[in-house]
Protein backbone atom coordinates (compact mmCIF):
# COMPACT_ATOMS: atom_id res chain seq x y z
CA UNK A 1 0.00 0.00 0.00
CA UNK A 2 1.12 3.62 -1.28
CA UNK A 3 2.20 5.95 1.41
CA UNK A 4 0.05 9.21 1.64
CA UNK A 5 2.57 12.06 1.25
CA UNK A 6 1.51 14.83 3.67
CA UNK A 7 0.91 18.47 2.87
CA UNK A 8 0.91 21.02 4.33
CA UNK A 9 -0.47 25.09 3.11
CA UNK A 10 2.08 28.11 3.05
CA UNK A 11 1.42 31.88 3.22
CA UNK A 12 3.36 33.10 0.50
CA UNK A 13 3.96 36.50 2.19
CA UNK A 14 5.08 35.58 5.25
CA UNK A 15 5.62 31.73 5.15
CA UNK A 16 3.57 30.96 8.20
CA UNK A 17 2.25 27.14 7.99
CA UNK A 18 -1.07 26.25 8.43
CA UNK A 19 -2.98 21.97 8.11
CA UNK A 20 -5.45 23.21 6.18
CA UNK A 21 -6.54 26.08 3.32
CA UNK A 22 -7.65 29.87 4.42
CA UNK A 23 -8.73 32.69 2.79
CA UNK A 24 -7.23 34.69 4.87
CA UNK A 25 -3.98 34.27 6.59
CA UNK A 26 -3.97 34.36 10.17
CA UNK A 27 -0.18 36.12 10.58
CA UNK A 28 0.02 38.59 8.05
CA UNK A 29 -3.93 39.22 6.98
CA UNK A 30 -2.88 38.84 3.15
CA UNK A 31 -5.74 37.35 1.38
CA UNK A 32 -5.27 34.48 -1.40
CA UNK A 33 -1.79 33.52 -0.74
CA UNK A 34 -1.97 30.26 0.74
CA UNK A 35 -0.69 27.21 -1.55
CA UNK A 36 -0.47 23.56 -0.65
CA UNK A 37 3.30 22.12 -0.81
CA UNK A 38 4.69 19.19 0.41
CA UNK A 39 5.94 18.46 4.12
CA UNK A 40 9.15 19.00 5.23
CA UNK A 41 11.17 16.30 6.52
CA UNK A 42 11.68 16.46 9.96
CA UNK A 43 15.21 17.43 10.73
CA UNK A 44 17.74 15.32 12.70
CA UNK A 45 18.38 15.51 16.24
CA UNK A 46 21.83 17.27 15.15
CA UNK A 47 20.04 19.20 13.13
CA UNK A 48 19.17 21.79 15.53
CA UNK A 49 22.37 22.23 17.32
CA UNK A 50 23.79 23.25 13.89
CA UNK A 51 20.82 25.67 13.32
CA UNK A 52 21.70 27.24 16.81
CA UNK A 53 25.05 27.65 15.61
CA UNK A 54 25.01 29.67 12.68
CA UNK A 55 24.31 32.80 13.66
CA UNK A 56 27.39 32.53 16.41
CA UNK A 57 30.36 33.53 14.44
CA UNK A 58 32.80 33.32 17.54
CA UNK A 59 34.17 30.30 19.18
CA UNK A 60 32.83 31.03 22.52
CA UNK A 61 29.43 30.65 23.06
CA UNK A 62 30.17 31.67 25.91
CA UNK A 63 28.26 35.06 27.43
CA UNK A 64 30.30 38.32 27.59
CA UNK A 65 29.64 41.76 29.10
CA UNK A 66 28.41 44.35 26.59
CA UNK A 67 31.96 46.51 27.09
CA UNK A 68 34.48 42.65 26.66
CA UNK A 69 33.15 42.35 23.09
CA UNK A 70 35.96 43.15 20.45
CA UNK A 71 34.93 45.39 17.25
CA UNK A 72 38.39 46.04 16.02
CA UNK A 73 38.28 42.71 13.69
CA UNK A 74 35.18 43.35 12.23
CA UNK A 75 35.77 41.69 8.57
CA UNK A 76 34.66 44.58 6.17
CA UNK A 77 36.09 44.76 2.88
CA UNK A 78 36.11 47.18 -0.08
CA UNK A 79 34.33 45.05 -2.93
CA UNK A 80 36.17 47.66 -5.74
CA UNK A 81 32.64 49.84 -5.94
CA UNK A 82 32.57 52.38 -4.76
CA UNK A 83 28.90 53.43 -4.71
CA UNK A 84 28.07 49.62 -3.58
CA UNK A 85 30.56 50.07 -0.36
CA UNK A 86 28.64 53.32 0.38
CA UNK A 87 25.46 51.49 0.33
CA UNK A 88 25.90 48.38 2.27
CA UNK A 89 27.63 50.63 4.80
CA UNK A 90 31.36 51.08 4.29
CA UNK A 91 32.14 47.56 1.98
CA UNK A 92 30.71 43.60 2.65
CA UNK A 93 30.80 42.05 6.19
CA UNK A 94 32.42 38.78 6.24
CA UNK A 95 29.68 36.20 6.74
CA UNK A 96 26.98 38.36 5.59
CA UNK A 97 24.01 37.14 3.44
CA UNK A 98 23.12 40.24 1.01
CA UNK A 99 19.87 40.06 -1.38
CA UNK A 100 19.53 41.70 -4.10
CA UNK A 101 15.70 42.06 -5.84
CA UNK A 102 14.81 44.17 -8.84
CA UNK A 103 12.71 43.43 -12.31
CA UNK A 104 13.51 41.53 -15.22
CA UNK A 105 16.31 43.39 -17.29
CA UNK A 106 17.50 46.07 -14.86
CA UNK A 107 20.13 44.90 -13.91
CA UNK A 108 21.00 42.14 -11.45
CA UNK A 109 23.33 39.50 -12.83
CA UNK A 110 25.26 42.33 -14.56
CA UNK A 111 26.14 43.99 -11.08
CA UNK A 112 27.30 40.91 -9.52
CA UNK A 113 29.00 39.77 -12.42
CA UNK A 114 31.18 43.10 -11.87
CA UNK A 115 31.47 42.58 -8.62
CA UNK A 116 34.72 40.05 -9.44
CA UNK A 117 35.25 41.56 -12.13
CA UNK A 118 36.48 45.10 -10.33
CA UNK A 119 38.01 43.18 -7.01
CA UNK A 120 40.13 41.23 -9.31
CA UNK A 121 42.07 39.49 -6.02
CA UNK A 122 38.41 38.09 -4.65
CA UNK A 123 37.99 34.53 -4.89
CA UNK A 124 34.19 34.40 -5.84
CA UNK A 125 32.25 31.14 -6.97
CA UNK A 126 29.25 32.57 -8.99
CA UNK A 127 26.96 29.94 -9.17
CA UNK A 128 23.85 30.55 -12.19
CA UNK A 129 20.68 28.81 -12.07
CA UNK A 130 19.14 30.54 -15.50
CA UNK A 131 22.60 31.08 -17.83
CA UNK A 132 25.13 28.63 -19.31
CA UNK A 133 28.77 28.83 -18.30
CA UNK A 134 29.15 30.48 -22.14
CA UNK A 135 26.69 32.81 -21.68
CA UNK A 136 27.83 34.41 -18.61
CA UNK A 137 31.46 34.25 -20.42
CA UNK A 138 30.34 36.66 -23.35
CA UNK A 139 28.96 39.32 -20.44
CA UNK A 140 32.08 39.54 -18.76
CA UNK A 141 34.02 39.96 -21.97
CA UNK A 142 31.05 42.32 -22.87
CA UNK A 143 32.06 44.06 -19.60
CA UNK A 144 35.59 44.43 -20.09
CA UNK A 145 36.99 42.54 -17.22
CA UNK A 146 39.10 39.16 -17.03
CA UNK A 147 39.77 37.48 -13.44
CA UNK A 148 41.15 34.19 -12.75
CA UNK A 149 39.85 34.00 -9.66
CA UNK A 150 36.08 33.77 -10.68
CA UNK A 151 34.29 30.25 -10.84
CA UNK A 152 31.72 29.90 -12.70
CA UNK A 153 29.06 27.00 -11.81
CA UNK A 154 25.70 26.67 -13.34
CA UNK A 155 24.05 24.44 -10.60
CA UNK A 156 20.70 24.31 -9.33
CA UNK A 157 21.11 21.69 -6.89
CA UNK A 158 21.66 23.00 -3.44
CA UNK A 159 23.90 20.03 -2.53
CA UNK A 160 25.97 20.13 -5.13
CA UNK A 161 26.50 24.20 -4.51
CA UNK A 162 27.50 23.93 -1.20
CA UNK A 163 30.02 20.91 -1.35
CA UNK A 164 31.83 22.75 -4.84
CA UNK A 165 31.99 25.74 -2.08
CA UNK A 166 33.39 23.84 0.27
CA UNK A 167 36.11 22.69 -2.24
CA UNK A 168 36.82 25.53 -3.77
CA UNK A 169 36.57 27.97 -0.90
CA UNK A 170 35.66 30.93 -2.20
CA UNK A 171 35.93 34.21 0.00
CA UNK A 172 32.33 35.58 -1.79
CA UNK A 173 29.43 32.94 -3.27
CA UNK A 174 27.15 34.37 -5.54
CA UNK A 175 23.67 32.76 -6.02
CA UNK A 176 22.02 33.64 -9.27
CA UNK A 177 19.09 32.99 -8.55
CA UNK A 178 17.40 32.10 -5.22
CA UNK A 179 14.31 31.10 -6.95
CA UNK A 180 15.96 28.64 -9.11
CA UNK A 181 17.73 26.43 -6.27
CA UNK A 182 15.89 23.36 -4.75
CA UNK A 183 16.95 20.95 -2.76
CA UNK A 184 16.85 17.02 -2.48
CA UNK A 185 15.60 17.17 0.52
CA UNK A 186 12.16 18.11 -0.48
CA UNK A 187 9.85 17.25 -2.72
CA UNK A 188 8.29 20.52 -3.72
CA UNK A 189 9.51 22.48 -6.59
CA UNK A 190 12.10 24.71 -7.09
CA UNK A 191 10.79 28.73 -6.40
CA UNK A 192 7.98 27.17 -3.87
CA UNK A 193 8.06 28.67 -0.46
CA UNK A 194 9.07 25.57 1.13
CA UNK A 195 12.29 25.42 -1.44
CA UNK A 196 13.23 28.91 -1.09
CA UNK A 197 12.90 29.26 2.74
CA UNK A 198 15.21 25.92 2.93
CA UNK A 199 17.74 27.00 0.30
CA UNK A 200 17.90 30.32 2.03
CA UNK A 201 18.64 28.99 5.58
CA UNK A 202 20.89 26.50 4.59
CA UNK A 203 23.69 29.13 2.85
CA UNK A 204 22.92 31.25 5.73
CA UNK A 205 24.32 28.28 7.71
CA UNK A 206 26.84 27.78 5.35
CA UNK A 207 27.89 31.99 5.94
CA UNK A 208 28.23 32.11 9.45
CA UNK A 209 30.32 28.86 9.71
CA UNK A 210 32.64 29.47 7.09
CA UNK A 211 32.04 33.45 6.95
CA UNK A 212 31.78 33.94 3.62
CA UNK A 213 29.56 36.60 2.30
CA UNK A 214 26.69 35.39 -0.16
CA UNK A 215 25.20 36.76 -2.46
CA UNK A 216 21.28 36.26 -3.19
CA UNK A 217 19.27 37.42 -6.31
CA UNK A 218 15.93 37.59 -5.77
CA UNK A 219 13.18 38.07 -8.58
CA UNK A 220 10.34 40.51 -7.57
CA UNK A 221 6.04 39.86 -7.75
CA UNK A 222 4.19 42.08 -9.97
CA UNK A 223 3.30 44.40 -7.48
CA UNK A 224 7.48 44.75 -7.08
CA UNK A 225 7.67 42.82 -3.63
CA UNK A 226 10.47 40.28 -3.67
CA UNK A 227 9.33 36.99 -4.83
CA UNK A 228 8.77 33.87 -2.41
CA UNK A 229 7.83 34.43 1.40
CA UNK A 230 8.34 37.08 3.44
CA UNK A 231 10.88 35.25 5.74
CA UNK A 232 13.37 35.55 3.36
CA UNK A 233 13.52 38.97 3.75
CA UNK A 234 14.24 38.36 7.62
CA UNK A 235 16.79 35.75 7.00
CA UNK A 236 19.13 37.57 5.24
CA UNK A 237 21.19 40.79 6.87
CA UNK A 238 20.95 43.29 3.86
CA UNK A 239 18.12 43.69 1.52
CA UNK A 240 18.50 45.69 -1.43
CA UNK A 241 16.60 46.53 -4.26
CA UNK A 242 17.08 47.61 -7.61
CA UNK A 243 14.96 50.92 -9.30
CA UNK A 244 14.41 52.21 -12.40
CA UNK A 245 12.91 52.37 -15.66
CA UNK A 246 14.19 49.35 -18.12
CA UNK A 247 13.46 51.46 -20.88
CA UNK A 248 16.19 54.40 -19.53
CA UNK A 249 19.53 54.28 -18.61
CA UNK A 250 19.79 55.29 -14.98
CA UNK A 251 19.04 52.60 -11.94
CA UNK A 252 19.44 53.26 -8.56
CA UNK A 253 20.27 50.82 -6.04
CA UNK A 254 18.34 51.22 -2.43
CA UNK A 255 19.12 49.66 0.60
CA UNK A 256 15.76 48.32 2.57
CA UNK A 257 17.12 46.37 5.32
CA UNK A 258 21.03 46.27 6.26
CA UNK A 259 22.39 44.69 9.65
CA UNK A 260 25.83 46.29 9.33
CA UNK A 261 24.45 50.05 8.14
CA UNK A 262 22.09 52.47 7.41
CA UNK A 263 19.16 52.55 5.28
CA UNK A 264 18.85 55.89 3.86
CA UNK A 265 21.36 55.14 1.58
CA UNK A 266 21.03 54.35 -2.44
CA UNK A 267 23.08 54.59 -5.39
CA UNK A 268 22.35 56.09 -8.60
CA UNK A 269 24.10 53.79 -11.85
CA UNK A 270 23.94 54.52 -15.67
CA UNK A 271 23.61 51.46 -17.91
CA UNK A 272 25.92 51.36 -20.46
CA UNK A 273 27.36 49.44 -23.43
CA UNK A 274 30.16 48.49 -20.90
CA UNK A 275 27.79 47.80 -17.85
CA UNK A 276 26.98 49.74 -14.96
CA UNK A 277 28.72 53.12 -14.87
CA UNK A 278 28.89 54.66 -11.36
CA UNK A 279 27.37 57.84 -10.96
CA UNK A 280 28.94 60.30 -8.27
CA UNK A 281 27.05 63.28 -8.42
CA UNK A 282 23.25 62.43 -10.00
CA UNK A 283 22.07 65.86 -9.60
CA UNK A 284 24.14 66.96 -12.80
CA UNK A 285 22.77 64.09 -14.99
CA UNK A 286 19.16 63.96 -13.68
CA UNK A 287 18.49 67.51 -14.95
CA UNK A 288 18.48 67.79 -18.86
CA UNK A 289 18.94 70.29 -20.88
CA UNK A 290 16.05 72.00 -22.47
CA UNK A 291 15.08 75.87 -23.43
CA UNK A 292 14.70 78.43 -20.71
CA UNK A 293 11.50 79.08 -22.43
CA UNK A 294 9.27 76.35 -21.39
CA UNK A 295 6.88 76.17 -19.35
CA UNK A 296 5.70 73.70 -16.58
CA UNK A 297 8.97 72.55 -15.68
CA UNK A 298 10.41 73.48 -11.88
CA UNK A 299 13.16 71.90 -10.19
CA UNK A 300 13.01 69.95 -6.71
CA UNK A 301 15.84 69.90 -3.89
CA UNK A 302 14.44 66.71 -2.61
CA UNK A 303 16.46 64.07 -0.22
CA UNK A 304 16.56 60.28 -0.83
CA UNK A 305 17.78 59.27 2.28
CA UNK A 306 20.52 61.28 3.44
CA UNK A 307 21.76 62.34 -0.03
CA UNK A 308 20.50 65.45 -1.71
CA UNK A 309 19.80 65.34 -5.29
CA UNK A 310 18.02 67.82 -7.43
CA UNK A 311 15.48 66.65 -9.93
CA UNK A 312 13.40 67.88 -12.79
CA UNK A 313 9.52 67.95 -12.60
CA UNK A 314 7.54 68.23 -15.71
CA UNK A 315 3.61 69.22 -15.63
CA UNK A 316 1.02 69.69 -18.52
CA UNK A 317 -2.36 71.43 -18.21
CA UNK A 318 -4.97 71.63 -20.92
CA UNK A 319 -8.44 71.91 -21.47
CA UNK A 320 -10.34 68.39 -21.27
CA UNK A 321 -10.85 67.08 -24.74
CA UNK A 322 -13.73 64.72 -23.26
CA UNK A 323 -16.11 64.93 -20.08
CA UNK A 324 -14.15 63.40 -17.51
CA UNK A 325 -10.53 65.41 -17.07
CA UNK A 326 -7.78 62.64 -16.55
CA UNK A 327 -4.97 62.78 -14.10
CA UNK A 328 -2.04 61.07 -14.78
CA UNK A 329 1.08 60.86 -12.39
CA UNK A 330 4.19 59.17 -13.98
CA UNK A 331 6.99 58.70 -10.90
CA UNK A 332 5.00 60.28 -8.20
CA UNK A 333 2.16 59.01 -6.05
CA UNK A 334 -1.35 59.76 -7.99
CA UNK A 335 -2.93 60.22 -5.05
CA UNK A 336 -1.39 62.63 -3.65
CA UNK A 337 -0.90 64.67 -7.15
CA UNK A 338 -5.07 64.84 -6.39
CA UNK A 339 -4.47 65.86 -3.40
CA UNK A 340 -2.41 69.18 -4.43
CA UNK A 341 -4.83 69.54 -7.22
CA UNK A 342 -7.49 70.01 -4.85
CA UNK A 343 -5.66 72.27 -2.39
CA UNK A 344 -5.10 74.60 -5.32
CA UNK A 345 -8.73 74.31 -5.90
CA UNK A 346 -9.86 75.00 -2.82
CA UNK A 347 -7.22 77.14 -1.09
CA UNK A 348 -5.78 79.55 -4.38
CA UNK A 349 -8.67 79.29 -6.21
CA UNK A 350 -7.55 77.85 -9.23
CA UNK A 351 -9.92 76.56 -11.35
CA UNK A 352 -8.72 73.28 -12.70
CA UNK A 353 -11.19 70.22 -11.95
CA UNK A 354 -12.17 70.86 -15.80
CA UNK A 355 -8.45 70.48 -17.34
CA UNK A 356 -6.33 67.49 -17.53
CA UNK A 357 -3.18 67.80 -15.55
CA UNK A 358 -0.45 65.30 -16.63
CA UNK A 359 2.77 64.85 -14.59
CA UNK A 360 6.21 63.57 -15.10
CA UNK A 361 9.24 63.16 -13.03
CA UNK A 362 12.41 63.27 -15.71
CA UNK A 363 14.78 60.90 -15.91
CA UNK A 364 12.23 57.54 -14.74
CA UNK A 365 12.54 57.96 -11.35
CA UNK A 366 10.17 57.08 -8.65
CA UNK A 367 9.49 60.45 -5.59
CA UNK A 368 8.00 60.18 -2.42
CA UNK A 369 9.81 63.19 -0.72
CA UNK A 370 7.52 65.88 0.31
CA UNK A 371 9.62 68.62 -0.51
CA UNK A 372 8.65 67.96 -4.17
CA UNK A 373 5.02 69.12 -3.62
CA UNK A 374 6.33 73.24 -4.11
CA UNK A 375 7.80 72.04 -7.16
CA UNK A 376 4.63 70.10 -8.48
CA UNK A 377 2.80 73.08 -7.78
CA UNK A 378 4.57 75.37 -9.51
CA UNK A 379 5.03 73.37 -12.35
CA UNK A 380 1.08 72.95 -12.53
CA UNK A 381 0.72 77.06 -12.24
CA UNK A 382 3.28 77.34 -14.62
CA UNK A 383 1.62 75.72 -17.31
CA UNK A 384 -1.59 76.19 -16.47
CA UNK A 385 -0.53 80.51 -16.99
CA UNK A 386 1.76 79.45 -19.89
CA UNK A 387 4.64 81.71 -18.19
CA UNK A 388 8.19 79.72 -18.01
CA UNK A 389 9.90 79.74 -14.77
CA UNK A 390 13.67 80.72 -14.51
CA UNK A 391 15.72 77.30 -14.78
CA UNK A 392 18.41 78.61 -12.04
CA UNK A 393 15.01 78.52 -9.73
CA UNK A 394 14.39 75.40 -7.40
CA UNK A 395 12.22 74.60 -4.58
CA UNK A 396 12.27 72.39 -1.41
CA UNK A 397 9.30 72.33 0.47
CA UNK A 398 5.44 70.39 1.62
CA UNK A 399 2.21 71.85 0.50
CA UNK A 400 -0.72 71.45 3.71
CA UNK A 401 -4.10 70.91 2.69
CA UNK A 402 -4.58 74.31 4.05
CA UNK A 403 -2.69 76.24 1.16
CA UNK A 404 -0.10 76.46 3.75
CA UNK A 405 4.04 75.85 2.75
CA UNK A 406 5.14 73.54 5.71
CA UNK A 407 9.02 73.06 6.05
CA UNK A 408 10.97 70.15 5.13
CA UNK A 409 13.97 68.65 7.48
CA UNK A 410 17.45 69.02 6.33
CA UNK A 411 16.96 72.11 4.34
CA UNK A 412 20.49 72.97 4.98
CA UNK A 413 21.56 70.43 2.66
CA UNK A 414 19.15 71.21 0.21
CA UNK A 415 20.15 74.90 -0.34
CA UNK A 416 24.11 74.06 -0.22
CA UNK A 417 23.10 71.22 -3.28
CA UNK A 418 21.80 74.06 -5.34
CA UNK A 419 24.14 76.49 -4.50
CA UNK A 420 26.75 73.73 -5.53
CA UNK A 421 24.80 73.26 -8.61
CA UNK A 422 24.67 76.80 -10.27
CA UNK A 423 20.95 77.83 -8.51
CA UNK A 424 20.44 81.57 -7.92
CA UNK A 425 17.44 81.12 -5.80
CA UNK A 426 15.63 78.83 -3.94
CA UNK A 427 11.96 78.87 -2.84
CA UNK A 428 11.45 77.52 0.47
CA UNK A 429 9.06 77.37 3.78
CA UNK A 430 9.13 80.63 6.08
CA UNK A 431 7.93 78.88 8.72
CA UNK A 432 11.86 76.90 9.61
CA UNK A 433 12.97 76.53 12.90
CA UNK A 434 16.02 78.64 11.74
CA UNK A 435 14.77 82.01 12.40
CA UNK A 436 17.12 83.51 9.17
CA UNK A 437 14.71 81.81 6.81
CA UNK A 438 12.04 84.01 7.68
CA UNK A 439 13.23 86.52 5.59
CA UNK A 440 14.92 86.73 1.94
CA UNK A 441 18.48 86.94 2.06
CA UNK A 442 21.24 84.94 0.57
CA UNK A 443 23.91 82.44 1.79
CA UNK A 444 26.80 83.36 3.63
CA UNK A 445 29.33 82.59 -0.47
CA UNK A 446 26.49 84.06 -1.85
CA UNK A 447 25.66 81.73 -4.29
CA UNK A 448 22.26 81.70 -3.86
CA UNK A 449 19.22 83.57 -2.76
CA UNK A 450 17.00 81.81 -0.16
CA UNK A 451 12.60 82.58 -0.50
CA UNK A 452 10.49 81.90 1.86
CA UNK A 453 6.98 81.59 1.10
CA UNK A 454 4.22 81.25 3.65
CA UNK A 455 1.23 79.88 1.33
CA UNK A 456 0.23 79.41 -2.51
CA UNK A 457 -0.64 83.16 -2.89
CA UNK A 458 2.73 84.00 -1.69
CA UNK A 459 4.38 81.54 -4.09
CA UNK A 460 2.71 83.09 -7.29
CA UNK A 461 3.15 86.53 -6.21
CA UNK A 462 6.66 86.04 -6.51
CA UNK A 463 7.19 83.68 -9.46
CA UNK A 464 4.19 85.17 -11.87
CA UNK A 465 4.18 89.14 -10.96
Amino acid sequence: MATKIKSVWYCTSCGNESPKWMGRCPACGEWNTMVEEPRAPKATSAAPAVRSRAYIDAADTRPQRLREIDLSNEGRFSIGIEELDRVLGGGMVAGSMILIGGEPGIGKSTLSLQIPLCCKDLRTLYVSGEESPKQIKLRAERLGGRDDDCFILSETLLENILSQAREIKPALLIVDSIQTIYSEALDSSAGSVSQVRECASALLRYAKETGTPVILIGHITKDGTLAGPKILEHIVDVVLQFEGDTKGAYRILRSIKNRFGSTDELAVFEMTGTGLREVRNPSEILIPMHQDDLSGIAVAAMMDGTRPFLIEIQALVSTAAYGTPQRSATGFDSRRLNMLLAVLEKRAGFKLASKDVFLNIAGGLRVSDPACDLAIVASILSSNFDLYISPKVCFAAEVGLSGEIRPVSQVERRIAEAGKLGFEEIYISSFNKDTSFSKQRKTADGGITVTPVADIAALCRRLFQ
